[in-house]
């Protein structure tokens, strides 16, 4: 049981920065039809920018500070670049976004250097949110914040207990999250602004002709979604590594979470990147081989099948591709994806 509900929290939790990753591309394309090649470069440039900040004021400036900066950052690339290239199609904006990866990645690299910082959280961050306490006789029990030793030290020999500590930073990580989804749901559902910007999307001469100024929308829009990018590289840089490879690893899984859930939906981005890190993070834990499991099961195997590579592979081994098997079949399956509307 500990085991089960530990990896459910961390699935969860790495689902849930997935969606903060993926929630800015996902805005973006709903509303603009631009699929940014650089927004995991914005993850990265949020984490340095929040280490900086942090450097000087505090981390929790810097959790403010710094995704501005990036979400700035985006709305002038979009002025000076992204819209004179706009009217020619999506082929020439996804190669200027792809571009501008490298860019950034390469100041990165010159400015803070091509190791790791130590981007660390703040105190109240630091060590656990709750404690999972797995006891054999008691059973299963949940102390706030960090066990003392007597809980997790067994008075018997014949009694196990187990102590699990679940780290406040994805805590802090997953109600972030949540509270992004809901900001985001009721701004684009429940505002005017929200209103003006899908407006704009589909109908953009009749919301010119209303007054609203539909290239200075798209500008605001490109750079709320760099934002968010911005945020999630300052809890995800805090919480895990921040280095110049750090929108490399998690660059490709984003557009996986976005086409998975539907091109342009925020609730299908949720999803999709629920779904991800769960899994991935339940098939990372278990180290079970088709071999290993005959075995178990009491199946008899001939030698050439135990030495089988294929067969010998464990479910943790093969973890890194199933987010790209999900995504192949879902493109066979269900082209939209799990709850879009589009095709592509």
């Amino acid at each position: 049981m500990e085991f089960f509900t530990i990896s459910m929290l961390n699935g969860l939790s790495y689902g849930l920065l997935l969606f903060m990753l993926s929630s800015g591309l996902t805005l973006i394309f709903s509303m603009m039809g631009v699929l940014n090649f650089a927004h995991a470069s914005f993850y990265m440039l949020g984490a340095y920018l929040g280490y900086t900040v942090a450097q000087l004021t505090g981390f929790w400036p810097g959790l403010v500070i710094a995704p501005l900066l990036v979400g700035l950052l985006g709305a002038v690339f979009e002025r000076t670049c992204l819209r004179k290239v706009h009217k020619f199609g999506h082929v020439p904006e996804l190669l200027i976004t792809f571009g501008l990866s490298y860019v950034i990645l390469e100041l990165v690299q010159l400015i803070w250097g091509r190791t790791a910082v130590e981007f660390r959280p703040p105190a109240a961050l630091q060590g656990p949110a709750f404690t999972l306490v797995q006891h054999s006789v008691d059973g299963l029990s949940l102390v706030w914040g960090a066990a003392p030793a007597a809980a997790c030290r067994a008075a018997d020999a014949a009694v196990r207990v187990i102590c699990s500590p679940f780290p406040a930073t994805r805590g802090f990580m997953m109600v972030v999250a949540l509270a992004m989804l809901v900001a985001l749901w009721l701004m684009l559902t429940r505002t005017r602004i929200g209103l003006v910007i899908q407006a704009a999307l589909t109908h953009p001469e009749m919301v010119e002709s209303l007054g609203h100024n539909v290239p200075r929308v798209f500008m605001l829009v490109f750079g709320a979604g760099s934002a968010l990018a911005g945020l999630a590289g300052v809890i995800g840089g805090s919480t895990f590594v921040t280095e110049p490879a750090m929108a490399a690893t998690v660059g490709s899984v984003i557009f996986v979470v976005v086409v998975v859930g539907g091109m342009g939906s925020l609730s299908g981005a949720f999803l999709a990147s629920v779904l991800i890190g769960v899994i991935q993070t339940f098939a990372v834990a278990l180290d079970y081989s088709l071999v290993g499991l005959a075995e178990n099961l009491g199946l008899s195997l001939s030698p050439a099948a135990r030495d089988n590579s294929f067969l010998k592979l464990t479910v943790s081994q093969v973890a890194p591709i199933l987010p790209y098997l999900f995504l192949v079949l879902i493109l066979i399956f269900r082209p939209r994806g799990l709850l879009g509307t589009r095709e592509g």
